[in-house]
């Protein structure tokens, strides 16, 4: 078995374990103030399905690249 690297993020589609290449940043409007952003990880093959978990649910805020989103300083 391959043992991923730490310091690779990690897809949060349940049980991937491909690099993040996508970040999804969402909030729940019931629970969460409007600037609040959460976020998922996904890889490309899962970038599509969990947008649209999160879409459908009227959560997702943003889809951003992750290497655009750590150079921003977003962590």
């Amino acid at each position: 078995m391959m043992v991923p690297d730490p310091d690779t993020p990690i897809c949060s589609a349940k049980g991937c374990r491909a690099a993040a290449v996508w970040v999804l940043a969402w909030n729940n409007p019931k629970i969460h103030p409007p600037e609040r952003r959460k976020t998922w990880l996904a890889c490309e093959e899962h970038r599509e399905h969990l947008s649209q978990f999160l879409g459908v649910r009227g959560f997702l805020k943003d889809v951003v690249g992750f290497e655009e989103w750590a150079a921003a300083g977003n962590s």
